[in-house]
């Protein structure tokens, strides 16, 4: 009977671990030569998470690049952000974007230019039906490139799970193909005293420490820290994101952070988990973001709230169990906390719609919309000669999860056509960057993704056209030319050689230049021919360039 029963569950286990087995997908790397990173998931950038990895191609483009597993071709685009891009369907439960590619492959090559030459556009998309391009494991689906917002060659692979959509961490479906020994570093730590509720080194003003500071700090009330640290692989040079930080106070742990999925909604969330390049070991009441677990009770918040030596201890792990630690010491020391006395018109709470009017200004942030309350130092800077007010809503970039709505009164209107003007965010260099925003009765209303310094400025300056190595044209077979546009960017542009459609694109937009191929397909060889280029701002502003060459 004994016998009989051992057999029964080396049967029953035998099929739960085949069950489990057919559960976990089993993916084909996306090339045939080893597997090195120029980016990992997850990585802090502005006002978005890093959404897959960045696989090196060895500094050059057009290699092959494969399917993961069976599936199909879901979407095919080009598009200025991420130059030719192509998703694709795995049965597996998964799908996939590849980014910056350099071309694709027959006969969707084929169909793309076609489609581009049809709708006058650089810029297209395709969605197939499921059984138009049906895929192998391991079979080659496109060409790696640079084009796009790319700094180098590479390939830029996102992984998203089907049924949710959430992105993914993809380097554990490749961790059998990657050797990795080296373990995260800590490049400083922060502490942060919360306004009205705790000091440091007697000072409501954040603090940064290095790693393993031997001498303790002084604290007391409530406090908050955060660790700037960055991981590292074998054989190359590049720092990734951390996977995983365990922030721990006397033995016990009070947050951890997980970087292994996150959906579009949470995307700019790390504006509220981040200070910079640090990652806050405390989670603000407004910030949702599941990749982050606070276990105290409080938000992550620590109190010292007794005069004794609190132990601090981080705790890095990257994805392949490499791990770093590092201890620092809080000393509380009892202080008096003098408490923050906001006006209440200037005091913004994060769970409720708050609005703002001023002397020609009005600002409405919706619930929702910030992640912590914020004490808006309001200040008015009231140039009689100006076009408008400048108003200071903080003196520090407080960015939105979504956006507010901001009204700005015009005082003059030296130019009478309204469509020139646009909301200008001041920048912390003094610069004006291009906020958008339309005219309505005597206002301009715009969409704004952060409290910061805005106004109004006009824009009547068209873009500058500047052909590069014109002379050459003929012999590169390529036109290119570069634009210049000072306030509001390029909106808009079109090529015609002979008085037809030309195909001008964006290789990467990085190095901010228009080229056109010369094909014998579109283009007669042989002759002399004119091609004249269109380009007009946000703000209609348009210069025409005309020019002759031969080819």
């Amino acid at each position: 009977m004994k016998q009989y029963i051992v057999v029964l569950l080396l049967l029953v286990y035998g099929v739960c671990g085949r069950a489990q087995e057919e559960m976990e997908p089993v993916f084909t790397p996306p090339f045939d030569f080893p597997l090195t990173f120029s980016g990992n998931f997850g990585e802090i950038r502005a006002n978005h998470f890093h959404g897959g990895l960045d696989f090196k191609t060895g500094g050059v483009i057009g290699k092959t690049v494969r399917a993961l597993s069976d599936g199909y071709i879901l979407r095919i685009r080009v598009t200025n952000g991420s130059g030719y891009v192509l998703d694709v369907h795995y049965d597996n439960g998964y799908s996939t974007i590849n980014r910056h590619l350099s071309a694709f492959l027959s006969p969707i090559a084929e169909r793309v230019e076609q489609l581009q030459y049809e709708e006058e556009s650089w810029e297209v998309e395709i969605v197939p039906q499921p059984d138009e391009y049906r895929v192998k494991a391991g079979q080659p689906i496109a060409l790696s490139g640079n084009t796009g917002y790319s700094f180098g060659p590479h390939l830029h692979l996102d992984v998203f799970e089907t049924a949710s959509g959430d992105y993914v961490d993809p380097m554990p479906f490749f961790q059998s193909k990657v050797k990795d020994t080296r373990s995260p570093r800590a490049e400083g730590i922060m502490l942060f005293p919360q306004p009205g509720k705790g000091l440091v080194e007697g000072r409501m003003k954040n603090l940064t420490i290095q790693p393993n500071r031997k001498e303790p700090v002084e604290a007391w009330g409530e406090i908050g820290a955060g660790i700037k640290a960055y991981d590292y692989m074998d054989g190359v040079g590049n720092h990734y994101g951390v996977y995983s930080v365990v922030l721990e106070v006397d033995g016990e742990e009070v947050f951890r952070s997980t970087v292994d999925r996150f959906s579009q909604e949470e995307n700019r969330m790390i504006n509220s988990w981040t200070y910079g390049q640090y990652m806050k070991s405390f989670i603000d009441p407004g910030n949702t973001l599941r990749m982050l677990r606070a276990s105290n009770g409080n938000r992550g918040i620590v109190t010292i709230g007794e005069e004794r030596d609190y132990k601090f201890r981080y705790t890095l792990k990257d994805v392949f169990g490499n791990t770093s630690r590092y201890d620092f010491t809080v000393r509380g020391r009892k202080r008096a906390i003098e408490p923050m006395n906001y006006p209440d018109k200037y005091f913004f709470k994060w769970n409720k719609t708050n609005y703002l009017q001023e002397p020609g200004l009005s600002l409405v942030v919706p619930k929702g919309t910030l992640y912590d309350n914020v004490f808006l130092n309001f200040e008015m800077e009231a140039d009689s000669g100006a076009i408008a007010y400048t108003y200071q809503l903080s003196d520090r970039e407080v960015p939105l999860h979504t956006a507010g709505e901001l009204r700005i009164g015009l005082r003059h209107r030296p130019v009478a056509d309204t469509t020139k003007y646009y909301v200008a965010r001041i920048g912390s260099d003094g610069r004006a960057y291009n906020a958008g925003g339309k005219y309505e009765n005597g206002y301009m209303t715009a969409k704004v993704l952060s409290l910061g310094t805005y106004t109004v400025r006009v824009d009547t300056v068209a873009p500058e056209i500047i052909p590069v190595n014109r002379q050459s044209w003929g012999k590169n077979g390529k036109i290119v030319y570069r634009l210049k546009e000072k306030e509001t960017g390029i909106a808009s542009y079109r090529g015609t050689i002979d008085g037809k459609y030309a195909l001008f694109g964006r290789p990467n937009i990085v190095k901010s230049y228009w080229e056109c191929k010369l094909d014998p397909k579109w283009i007669e060889r042989g002759k002399k021919h004119i091609v004249e280029f269109t380009a007009t701002d946000e703000r209609g502003n348009t210069t025409v360039s005309r020019t002759s060459f031969v080819w």
